[in-house]
């Protein structure tokens, strides 16, 4: 079970931030982050964390 929890965060901050995304991008309506530069930029960094985030959990799993 080592490292599930680096995963699990890993991907879940890749979804919100794609979400934020697409939102501060305008692409999704109905939310007062929609065509907020700002959720654009933060977006993909959260993305980024996120895949480091579930590099660092494949990289505990693989040592014995």
């Amino acid at each position: 079970m080592k490292g599930w929890l680096p995963l699990t965060l890993g991907l879940l901050g890749m979804v919100v931030g794609a979400v934020w995304t697409v939102q501060g991008l305008g692409y999704v309506g109905g939310s007062v982050m929609t065509d907020q530069r700002i959720w654009a930029l933060l977006g993909p960094l959260l993305v980024l964390i996120g895949l480091v985030t579930i590099w660092l959990g494949l990289r505990s799993r693989r040592r014995p």
